[in-house]
């Protein structure tokens, strides 16, 4: 098995602790600061785990290039907007049908994969990222049935999910072409300076955003610090995991399996909060398990 296998789900494990943390500052700050918690919070863990890894193991730095600057510049604006669209989503009527349509970035993060990297992707793994997204839509649906998806395509939520989704699929790929252009340095090193820059690029972005126009969302950010580290943590250290694991995979293979995140959802809502689950979320958190298995064989 592959060490981007075990990595990737451990990095979709702490998404997870991650996404439950960040919904209870919703109830202390705007929809901004939550975010931006994500980053600015993120990002001192980032360089804790960089300076570690560099004080353990004496390694130097990569020298930093135009390709890497670039990609990371770019994946960094992508995942800041495709994250501003999925929260925008919640503010219409049928928003479960765009955020249903924006789980297609796996499919589309292969595109992209191919289109700016050149990476293929074999017959088995188009299936098992096909698979995957089907069964996470088919999650999203809940007691929806099938059609209200198709009938949704042609509205204003599904072309803003897609679009969402278009950018996280360009932000992954893009953090691996940053990851890759360094050249020099082990997988970890590179994952680890990619992750300290890009937060640090995201955090600078989202910062003067809030200066500029909602100072009042940036008082109720210090003012939750504490809990926002926590969110922070959590952050980075799944951002660590994904980033590692799209060093050493492709961004297609890699996002496809994190879906397995949803699969943790499940079963703490059948297990730990003891709610019940519709028949389509169950077929569809069984569909996940098939695409990972197929993963797995084509990884």
């Amino acid at each position: 098995m592959g060490l981007w296998i075990p990595v990737t789900i451990a990095a979709a494990f702490f998404q997870n602790l991650r996404s439950a943390l960040q919904k209870q500052l919703k109830g202390r700050m705007g929809t901004t600061g939550a975010t931006f918690a994500r980053f600015g919070f993120g990002l001192p863990f980032a360089l804790v785990y960089l300076g570690l890894y560099v004080t353990a193991t004496g390694e130097a730095l990569p020298a930093l290039n135009a390709g890497f600057v670039f990609a990371a510049l770019s994946g960094g604006f992508a995942q800041i907007l495709a994250t501003f669209l999925l929260v925008y989503l919640f503010g219409f009527r049928n928003f479960m049908v765009g955020t249903a349509y924006s789980k297609t970035e796996p499919v589309q993060a292969a595109f992209f994969g191919f289109l700016i990297l050149g990476e293929a992707i074999a017959p088995l793994g188009l299936l098992a990222v096909v698979a995957g997204v089907i069964g996470v839509m088919m999650i999203s649906l809940g007691e929806r049935a099938p059609k209200d998806v198709l009938k949704g395509l042609a509205t204003r939520e599904a072309a803003i999910g897609i679009l969402s989704g278009t950018l996280f699929g360009v932000s992954a790929v893009a953090f691996r072409g940053a990851s890759l252009a360094l050249g020099d340095g082990t997988i970890l090193m590179r994952a680890l300076l990619t992750l300290a820059v890009t937060l640090a690029i995201q955090t600078a972005v989202m910062l003067a955003w809030m200066l500029m126009k909602d100072r009042s969302e940036l008082l109720r950010v210090v003012k939750a610090s504490g809990p926002a580290l926590l969110v922070g943590l959590m952050g980075a250290t799944a951002s660590a995991g994904w980033f590692t694991a799209m060093t050493l995979q492709k961004v297609a293979y890699v996002r496809a399996l994190g879906q397995i995140e949803l699969v943790f959802t499940f079963l703490a809502s059948v297990l730990w909060f003891r709610e019940k689950v519709t028949r389509m979320e169950f077929a569809g958190s069984a569909v996940i398990v098939l695409a990972i298995f197929l993963l797995i064989g084509a990884g």
